[in-house]
């Protein structure tokens, strides 16, 4: 794709203001209006970027968010390793949500590590007309004879369950008994509460501060502590990120003691509020947790964002001024090991991708993460949203974003197709769903969710193989050979 002459600020501003105006006229007036509270542009000095979120979507206009199941079961239970999730309800739900979102792990699958299996109590009419609670139990005393290592289980429940009233709650307290006191977390997460998958995140966090933090109230640490103990908080692992997290936080002096969720585990979530720090990735996935902790174990907790050697210099030192000397000269320390490969990285790929525009759509943090990696080679973000994004999020969008950038909450398939066609960038970051609609278009695209089977990105590793998919995406010579609609 040819790079066109810059436009200016105020430039972009009215092609933006016309576009919005534009894509609202294909709708009825009643969703004209609903939709129009989520569409608008950055307006530098503003306290938020001036969109309505958390809402529920318009009926019958496609949208790209989940439900609370996939909030509490995909993101934020379904990666700790060591506990089986069950799916209860059909078997569709848990299906659907079968592997995982390559929340990688170390383990023995089957045995003492369960990620990417599926268990479900698979509903039938009879399970709906008389309950489930029995089958719940049964396959709870199946689920210890067959996977005797387990160290928990939750029951990740799907909507029928709230409809008929089944008491996941007793049974889970029932079979906690029979067990000897293994922790049995239900979780009231039917995918039809709330407006999308972040609901779920809540009652994740909710279901911890419940059935898992309760336990442990005027217990001591089970383990030696340090004064340099941190957990990481909100990272998924996904391609290996937290293990790249991991690196930069142990090398600069810290101990991780905890990583929520990816690569997770019981006993890790259990020594969380014993830590000195906890560092937030996630923040709309996991910030309920971090202040229950903040408020009740007096654990603080800081944001950090480890894309990109900007963000992630910035985010090493911010991190260690809650330390002493030794973990703030270690910060500088780490940061001036890696500055060899993040400037070869930069001297290589810069030149590539210098002034290529991008446009973001993705969950939980990655709409204003990812940006500082981008400009870190050259690129721009001229378009950026949120699936499930609430207004603190937009919020802190606002420190990321330039001038005039376009953005949209919730947008829907019709909506992100017409801003693509009209503003043309050089490239899509998005989920699974528009990755195909884009590539048809001609417009190269990158699955930001789980990383297009590639990763990890986060940390100065990351960053080199960020750079190279970014590359690969824009500069691949498969684009000569077809044509963009517009």
């Amino acid at each position: 794709m040819s790079l066109s002459a810059p436009e200016t600020i105020e430039e972009i501003k009215q092609r933006n203001k016309e576009l919005i105006a534009e894509v609202l006229e294909a709708y009825p007036e009643k969703s004209k209006k609903n939709r129009a509270k989520h569409l608008n542009q950055f307006q530098q000095g503003g306290k938020d970027c001036s969109v309505k979120s958390n809402i529920k979507s318009v009926p019958g206009v496609m949208t790209i968010r989940g439900c609370a199941y996939a909030g509490s079961k995909g993101v934020v239970w379904g990666p700790i390793k060591d506990m089986i999730h069950i799916s209860h309800g059909p078997v569709g739900c848990g299906q659907y949500s079968w592997a995982a979102r390559r929340n990688y792990y170390i383990g023995t699958t089957g045995v003492d590590t369960f990620v990417t299996m599926q268990f479900t109590s698979d509903f039938q009419e009879k399970d709906i007309v008389f309950g489930g609670d029995k089958k719940l139990a049964k396959i709870m005393d199946e689920i210890m004879e067959l996977f005797p290592l387990n160290h928990g289980v939750t029951v990740q429940s799907e909507c029928p369950i709230g409809l008929i009233g089944d008491d996941i709650e007793a049974v889970s307290k029932q079979k906690s008994r029979e067990y000897g006191g293994k922790t049995i977390v239900p979780v009231r997460c039917e995918g039809f509460r709330g407006v999308s998958q972040s609901l779920g995140h809540h009652i994740a966090n909710d279901s911890i501060r419940d059935w898992v933090f309760d336990k442990l109230e005027g217990k001591p640490a089970t383990f030696e502590q340090t004064p340099y103990d941190v957990a990481i908080i909100g990272d998924y692992n996904i391609g290996g990120d937290a293990w790249s997290s991991r690196i930069l936080l142990e090398e600069m002096g810290l101990r991780v003691i905890a990583q929520w969720s990816g690569d997770g585990s019981i006993a890790e979530l259990e020594a969380t509020p014993k830590a000195k720090l906890n560092v937030l990735h996630c923040y709309r996935s996991m910030n309920y947790i971090s202040r229950h902790m903040e408020e009740k174990f007096g654990v603080p907790w800081v944001e950090y964002n480890f894309f990109g050697p900007s963000k992630i210099a910035e985010s090493l030192r911010t991190i260690a001024s809650h330390f002493d000397d030794k973990i703030k000269e270690g910060a500088e320390r780490v940061i001036e090991k890696y500055r060899a490969l993040s400037d070869a990285v930069i001297e290589k790929y810069r030149p590539r991708l210098h002034g290529r525009k991008v446009m973001l759509f993705v969950g939980g943090l990655r709409p204003r993460h990812v940006i500082g990696a981008y400009e870190d080679l050259g690129m721009e973000v001229v378009g950026t949203g949120y699936e499930f994004g609430h207004n603190d999020d937009y919020q802190r969008t606002t420190h990321y974003v330039k001038d005039g950038t376009l953005i949209y909450d919730d947008v829907t398939g019709y909506e992100f197709e017409k801003f693509v066609e009209k503003i043309q960038p050089d490239l899509v970051g998005s989920g699974i769903k528009e990755k195909y609609v884009f590539q048809k278009m001609g417009v190269p695209f990158r699955q930001m969710h789980s990383w297009d089977y590639s990763g990890p990105y986060h940390g100065y590793d990351g960053f080199a193989i960020f750079a190279r998919d970014m590359d690969m995406a824009i500069n691949s010579p498969i684009w000569g050979l077809t044509k963009a609609p517009f």
